[in-house]
């Protein structure tokens, strides 16, 4: 079972992205509308992957990330972002992010995530 939080405070715009990660069966999907929430999440839920939206209410995305891997050095990190790929690399450099994603990403974004994770974690699926 993949567990996967998701801090985002718009899921209704993210609806195609988060049925396309729902619709996978060995999948169990968390939700947090804030960077507090998903820190509190990260400490007590152990999820293999936290996907941070661009925009949160109370902290700026890679921000968070650094606080995500701080809280727990294992957890896996996506970024949704508007930056150009090596923007992107250069702002996250040092983080770990395993994937920068679209800022509207969609269920085609979601398959191609559950995959690269599964290939880091080692599971077959």
């Amino acid at each position: 079972m993949l567990r996967i939080l998701l801090v985002s405070a718009r899921p209704e715009t993210l609806r195609a992205f988060i049925e396309g990660l729902a619709s996978d069966p060995d999948v169990r999907l968390e939700q947090a509308g804030t960077g507090k929430e998903s820190l509190d999440a990260v400490r007590n839920a152990f999820p293999h992957l936290a996907i941070v939206d661009s925009k949160l209410p109370d902290t700026e995305p890679l921000s968070l990330v650094s606080k995500l891997i701080e809280v727990n050095a294992m957890v896996n990190t996506a970024v949704l972002s508007p930056l150009s790929e090596d923007e992107f690399h250069e702002a996250s450099e040092g983080l770990g992010v395993l994937s920068a994603l679209p800022l509207m990403p969609g269920r085609r974004d979601a398959t191609e995530l559950l995959r690269r994770l599964r290939d880091v974690l080692g599971f077959v699926g």
